[in-house]
């Protein structure tokens, strides 16, 4: 009987944070949708814009405090979930969302004032160090082929490499309106949907994933071309961080091949953070000096429009994604993934139709 109970207990609960998960998406879609008109008109009157220059492909002045909309979207939906009691108890939550609200802040000061980037650096590193304090930490790689590797020393740096890298590959590739956030979208749910799929099984994740990804999708809504609004330094260094810390603690964590999977995931950051870094390397420049010569630069150099280098950039998204969902070893939950990115890449057509045509 009392193993019946258990059991019994254990189903609700998976309810629970199933019906968790669908109201997070939901209403941080609706709380961004709300916030962002008021983020741009408040960016317009206080002069908080992106200015076109030589590096940049936008021809008019346009709202760089996007982050301020996804933030507070994303924060506030996980409070209006605690006060209806779907608090997800848990380690690592304080350390991802206490880091996440400290990159964002970074980012918010650095679209205000342009801070320095040796300086930012320093500061992401601090909070990187942070986080790993309150748990979230690469402290073991699983081997596929059997057995689980301690990295011990090395877990500190391996983790600030993974946190910090991550958080600025995103930053990185936020250059064509709609591409970060359509990439992000596809990252956060991915990584939501193997963390629900794994065993066992990370529903703190999961939910923080799903949230995200409806603040995303209330971002685009005014990012795609033309956009009314970029997500500046603030929304990608927090998104960047949340993807981070989400692999880290819901697939790196649990899953099979946990050390491939991150890289699948996040596979058009990754791609892009690399091929600059080294690129400037080997031209004898720093990493963290911006040019305009990323992928997606590329792509438009190439001749391709805004609109088909984010779908370009997107598939191969979603591509890596559904290489990871596979590899979790579950078919079922294979399909799964499919059948839900094709529903947003619906959405994201959608939205992008509803917008003005391409200038």
């Amino acid at each position: 009987m009392r193993g019946r109970y258990k059991k019994q207990e254990d189903k609700t609960i998976i309810i629970k944070l199933t019906q968790a998960h669908i109201l997070g998406a939901f209403i941080s879609y609706l709380l961004g949708v709300f916030i962002v008109p008021f983020v741009i008109d408040f960016s317009q009157k206080e002069g908080l814009v992106d200015l076109p220059n030589e590096r940049k492909i936008h021809k008019s002045p346009i709202s760089r405090l996007g982050g301020i909309a996804i933030w507070s979207s994303t924060m506030l939906t996980f409070l209006f979930l605690v006060i209806l009691s779907y608090y997800p108890y848990g380690s690592l939550l304080s350390g991802i969302l206490l880091g996440g609200s400290l990159m964002f802040l970074l980012g918010l000061v650095d679209d205000v004032y342009n801070l320095d980037a040796k300086f930012k650096l320093i500061i992401q590193l601090s909070i990187a160090t942070i986080v790993y304090l309150l748990g979230v930490k690469i402290d073991t790689i699983f081997n596929p082929f059997g057995g689980a590797i301690d990295l011990g020393m090395f877990s500190y740096p391996i983790t600030i490499l993974w946190i910090v890298g991550i958080s600025n590959a995103v930053n990185f590739i936020d250059g064509v309106d709609g591409l970060a956030g359509s990439v992000i979208t596809v990252n956060s749910i991915t990584l939501a949907l193997i963390a629900v799929s794994t065993t066992p099984a990370q529903p703190i994740t999961a939910l923080i994933g799903f949230i995200l990804a409806g603040s995303m999708l209330a971002f685009l809504t005014f990012n795609f071309n033309p956009a009314k609004i970029f997500m500046g330094d603030s929304g990608a260094l927090f998104s960047g961080f949340l993807l981070a810390t989400l692999s880290i603690a819901g697939v790196m964590k649990g899953a099979t091949l946990a050390i491939l999977l991150p890289f699948l995931v996040l596979a058009v950051p990754i791609m892009d953070i690399t091929y600059s870094s080294l690129r400037r390397i080997c031209k004898g420049k720093s990493p963290f000096v911006a040019d305009a010569e990323h992928i997606h630069h590329k792509l438009l150099k190439a001749g391709f429009s805004q609109k088909k280098t984010v779908a370009i950039l997107t598939s191969v998204a979603i591509a890596g994604g559904a290489a990871a969902t596979y590899f979790t070893g579950t078919l079922k939950h294979y399909f799964i993934y499919i059948a839900v990115l094709i529903l947003i890449m619906v959405i994201l057509s959608i939205i992008s139709v509803l917008t003005k045509k391409e200038g």
